[in-house]
């Protein structure tokens, strides 16, 4: 096999320049699963090949044979009528009753992304506790699989934490929160199939599926796993609908202009106006995505805005209502 060179990556990004595409761009033309539309798309229709593409994929991550996932609701049950709504990605409950969360995180925001993960997992680790004396609660796993390094201390394919005292002793091994670094992993590209793990198949599948220069390793890299072969055929046929292309798109157009906008606010010192723009591009974005018939709950995932303020755009389109 000719040998594949390595990327000098800057921003990495799909195949195709999303904002020049709100269809399919050619009948070859794959999705990208850093999207978190795709992604989602993988692991979350009531088929087998969604079933058995994230039994295979929670197995690798884990490292054990989870011989059995079932999908859970996203939304978790609040504590009390004032505490704020979070949703979960991919919620899964496996066989033997632990619990998993699992999301694609394709960029790198302000905030710190571990407190993030620890928030989520806390409210994992709550909402799934039986109730009793005993204080008995399956294990949880928050996993976060990340297009850019946690930590540029710590580039490890696979980063796992608990809960542990300053000596490293583990307090106890409930809480589970698993980092999985696709930009180190793409250092493998090229290597032979059967030098990488499946980890680093899942990796180099979610970062190059949609590439067509390696369109041939990836042929072979999937071929050599049935969950990765039953993932690839569900994002070929979300490929194939325009508007799963105008998704990927309106996620792409939003984040390069928050990033715009950040860069240019950081550069002149205007915070109020890198807030204002961010909120005026990510209303237009959801005006777009309403008269395309759009839930709400995708368009609030998508651009940030919350709920409420969504259902509030919505008006504005009767025949939606």
């Amino acid at each position: 096999m000719k040998e594949i060179e390595m990327e000098e990556e800057k921003e990495f990004e799909p195949q195709y320049p999303a904002q020049l595409y709100t269809k399919r761009p050619n009948p070859t033309a794959l999705l990208s699963p850093l999207y978190d539309s795709t992604f989602k798309g993988i692991f979350t229709q009531e088929t087998e090949d969604s079933k058995l593409a994230l039994q295979t994929f929670v197995s690798a991550v884990v490292g054990r044979n989870v011989k059995n996932v079932i999908l859970k609701p996203n939304e978790p049950a609040k504590d009390s009528p004032e505490l704020k709504g979070m949703s979960y990605d991919i919620s899964v409950e496996f066989d033997n009753g632990e619990m998993s969360d699992i999301e694609m995180q394709a960029w790198k925001e302000d905030y710190d992304y571990g407190v993030r993960a620890e928030i989520q997992s806390a409210r994992l680790l709550n909402n799934n506790a039986k109730k009793g004396d005993n204080w008995d609660s399956p294990k949880i796993y928050q996993i976060s699989v990340l297009n850019f390094h946690f930590r540029k201390d710590d580039n490890k394919i696979l980063s796992w934490y608990t809960m542990k005292d300053e000596a490293g002793k583990r307090l106890t091994d409930r809480q589970n929160i698993i980092f999985i670094d696709l930009k180190t992993i793409r250092k493998k590209l090229g290597l032979p199939i059967d030098e990488l793990t499946p980890i680093d198949k899942w990796g180099l599948f979610f970062s190059y599926v949609d590439k067509e220069e390696y369109a041939d390793y990836i042929s072979e890299l999937v071929r050599s796993e049935k969950g990765i072969m039953a993932a690839e055929s569900i994002v070929k046929n979300m490929s194939e609908a325009d508007d799963n292309w105008f998704v990927q798109n309106s996620r792409f157009i939003y984040e390069r202009d928050r990033n715009t906008l950040i860069h240019n606010a950081e550069k002149r010192g205007r915070e109020e106006g890198l807030q204002q723009g961010a909120q005026k591009k990510a209303i237009e974005t959801a005006n777009n995505m309403l008269k395309k018939k759009y839930s709400v709950s995708d368009i609030s995932e998508i651009t940030g805005l919350s709920l409420e303020s969504v259902i509030e755009l919505q008006k504005q389109f009767p025949t939606q209502a």
